[in-house]
């Protein structure tokens, strides 16, 4: 079978699964599918899934988006986010710039991004176009 038939989904490494808990459920609003001593799954739409899983040494390691979700309205998502605490980074880089609030107007798409408690980037995406 090839890949393109098969679900994927992200996998990120915290260093601490009841911090990184208290921020995918209680500021992201996600809920815990499979729970285990050491990684919590949650089931997103449309099959997709992200895998949080306990690993200090390797947590918060990488510096690019890791995960994203695509999402219907992002200003209306940013502010259910916001209200629960979560931060919007803000970037003034060679090709990427946001605005006062985080997010990046590209025309055909809007995003936005987040970090978790270990630095790990996740995109919020609205297409637009």
């Amino acid at each position: 079978m090839s890949l393109k038939n098969c679900p994927v989904g992200a996998l990120i490494a915290v260093a601490d699964l009841n911090r990184a808990r208290h921020f995918y459920e209680d500021q992201l609003g996600l809920v815990p599918g499979e729970v285990d001593a050491e990684s919590v799954r949650y089931f997103c739409a449309q099959g997709t899934n992200l895998f949080v899983y306990l690993q200090p040494a390797n947590a918060g390691m990488s510096a690019a988006t890791i995960a994203g979700w695509t999402v219907a309205n992002l200003d209306e998502t940013m502010d259910e986010l916001a209200a629960r605490g979560t931060r919007f980074e803000r970037y003034d880089q060679p090709g990427l710039t946001t605005d006062e609030r985080g997010i990046l107007d590209a025309g055909d798409f809007r995003a936005a991004w987040i970090k978790d408690p270990d630095g790990n980037t996740m995109a919020l995406t609205q297409y637009t176009g």
